[in-house]
């Protein structure tokens, strides 16, 4: 496993191509610093073109997942335009997960709050310890979490995103699992091991297939049901014009594994 260091970011890397980012600014709660932002949307946009990467697992040391914004920072020199650009900042990094071609897994192992709970609900899929509490907890502050708003509106049916955001109170990770805002629950030293069973199912698909899909999903959502259709139509089409899903296909109706080989992993 390779390992770079980064003052406020760790990257590790296997051998399948799964690598691992962990927000290490445990003293500060991993707070999304303009340096932590930066390093991330860097991260994401390297890794973006890096065609050996499989999935990515976003992890954070320390006993917080992600505490939001850096207030320290943002209190420290208030301008209209500082604020645009920080947030601004901010939006970036979210789109950068949504436009990795491979999977992006939280593992949250404590708390997210605000920009925090937002960077869970961009991540493809999240798998929460017991432990781990959510809230977009801005509005306490008289900060009414409007960019996270975006991310959990996605997330949560609409009441129950609304009133996370309005009255800023925690929920725990089973209720965030009821409400969609994480996929699944476990024991905090299970947390591993429940990551690595979602990255095992990744791995085991065609990493063209996935890319597509994950591409294709996230475009549908944002259109009306008939472009929709039309967009999941000419992204299916194509998909099984590739060798490996025909290939798929094939083996479905020989009743065996499928041989995958070269075409793709």
């Amino acid at each position: 496993m390779s390992l770079k260091t980064d003052p406020v970011l760790l990257h590790a890397r296997d051998a399948r191509g799964v690598v691992t980012l962990t927000m290490n600014r445990p003293q500060a709660f991993n707070a999304l610093s303009e340096t932590m932002l930066a390093s991330l949307q860097a991260e994401f946009e390297r890794l973006s073109g890096d065609a050996s990467v499989r999935a990515v697992v976003l992890a954070a040391a320390g006993r917080a997942f992600c505490a939001g914004h850096d207030l320290k920072e943002m209190r420290a020199a208030p301008s209209l335009d500082y604020y645009q650009r920080l947030f601004g900042q901010c939006t970036q990094v979210m789109l950068a997960v949504q436009r990795l071609p491979v999977p992006v897994i939280a593992r949250v192992q404590g708390i997210a709050t605000a920009a925090g709970c937002q960077l869970v609900a961009m991540c493809d899929l999240a798998v929460a310890s017991r432990d781990a509490k959510f809230a977009v907890s801005g509005v306490n502050l008289g900060l009414f979490c409007s960019t996270p708003s975006v991310a959990l509106s996605r997330n949560l049916p609409r009441k129950a995103a609304f009133e996370m955001l309005v009255t800023g109170a925690f929920i725990g990770a089973d209720e965030a699992r009821e409400k969609g805002l994480v996929n699944r629950v476990t024991a905090p030293d299970a947390l591993d091991d429940e990551v690595e069973a979602l990255v095992a199912g990744i791995l085991a698909k065609p990493r063209t297939a996935v890319a597509m899909g994950k591409a294709l999903f996230y475009r549908q959502i944002e259109k009306d049901i008939a472009s929709a259709y039309d967009d999941a139509t000419r992204t299916m089409a194509c998909n099984m014009m590739e060798d490996f899903a025909l290939e798929g296909v094939q083996a479905f109706i020989d009743k065996r594994a499928p041989n995958w080989g070269q075409s793709e992993g």
